[in-house]
């Protein structure tokens, strides 16, 4: 079946304004709006991701110039890092919402996403092998 050449886009589609790392956190500026509990969006992240981004960042969204941000959250409600993120990717996301605020679900695993998931526990602090290190370091920036 052949491409359309011509067609609309999705009104669920959301293209992000800004990028930020600020306070901690990888910040995602959506254009203002409502966005509705239980609705799907498309979220893509357009900008760039900051060169100094933590890659343990927390991945929040900021509707517009408003001062609430929202927690970008895996479909099991674990808070996405800036090293499961990246540029030029579409994101499907439903709103969910609670008295007090809401967050942003991935509908899927980010496949990107690394798995920092310890492979045993022995009642010892971990420290992460050289070439761990330098694994984690080399997955940081998100734009390739």
């Amino acid at each position: 079946m052949a491409c359309k050449t011509v067609c609309k886009l999705c009104n669920k589609l959301v293209i992000s304004t800004a990028v930020a790392f600020t306070g901690g956190n990888l910040v995602i500026t959506l254009p203002a709006g409502s966005y509705t509990n239980g609705c799907k969006y498309c979220i893509v992240i357009a900008q760039a991701i900051p060169d100094t981004t933590t890659i343990n960042a927390p991945v929040v969204i900021q509707i517009g110039t408003g001062t609430e941000q929202y927690p970008l959250t895996k479909c099991n409600c674990a808070q996405v890092t800036a090293c499961g993120v990246r540029t030029r990717t579409k994101y499907c996301t439903v709103v969910s919402t609670n008295a007090t605020g809401g967050a942003f679900k991935l509908l899927g695993k980010p496949s990107c996403a690394p798995d920092n998931s310890l492979t045993a526990i022995d009642g010892t602090a971990p420290t992460p092998s050289a070439t761990e290190a330098v694994a984690t370091v080399a997955t940081r920036k998100g734009d390739k």
